[in-house]
């Protein structure tokens, strides 16, 4: 039976992802194994920053201290692989020796589909006033009523025609204001 690629997941020292994949890139030309391990990845993705209504678009890693490579596993690769600079061993493998589990299917597909997803860190909390910037609501100031930091939403309070109206919006439509 003919061993397929697959993906591994390896702990890094934590700062060392980048390294961790340029050394491997050499030894994998240096040592002739283009046809055992195949890709290096460091999942990353793309964050925006609201700071005093300012946008710092910046890309951080997903899973700091790891980095995958997808390979056939042989004594050669895994070898090759284990005793790269910066690498503290495989994740799945248990004991001094042992060949690590590859990644399933499905959870590749999760951390490779993960496109660079943009998330928004704002510094805000019910109560706080906010000005819209994008949308249907732009111009406006409310107050928040609700956040919602895993969907990245906000819920906030605004007064239009007399009354006042909940408006959900994403947290990249707002400006904090600091009253």
């Amino acid at each position: 039976m003919e061993a397929s690629k697959e993906w591994y997941v390896l702990h890094t020292y934590s700062g060392y992802e980048n390294k961790v994949k340029e050394n491997i890139l050499m030894r994998i030309a240096s040592m002739d194994m283009e046809n055992y391990i195949f890709n290096v990845v460091v999942p990353e993705e793309e964050v925006t920053e609201i700071n005093d209504g300012e946008k710092k678009s910046k890309v951080q890693k997903t899973f700091p201290g790891y980095v995958l490579v997808e390979m056939i596993m042989s004594d050669e690769s895994w070898f090759i692989v284990r005793n790269t600079p910066g690498v503290t061993g495989f994740v799945g493998s248990h004991g001094a020796g042992s060949k690590p589990a590859p990644l399933l299917p499905e959870e590749i597909a999760t951390i490779m589909g993960q496109a660079p997803a943009k998330k928004v860190h704002l510094d805000i909390s019910v109560g706080d006033h906010v000005e819209i910037v994008d949308g249907a609501f732009s111009g406006m100031t409310g107050e928040i009523e609700e956040v919602n930091e895993e969907i990245q939403k906000l819920k906030v309070v605004l007064e239009m025609f007399g009354r006042e109206t909940v408006a959900e919006l994403d947290f990249a439509q707002v400006n904090k204001l600091d009253y």
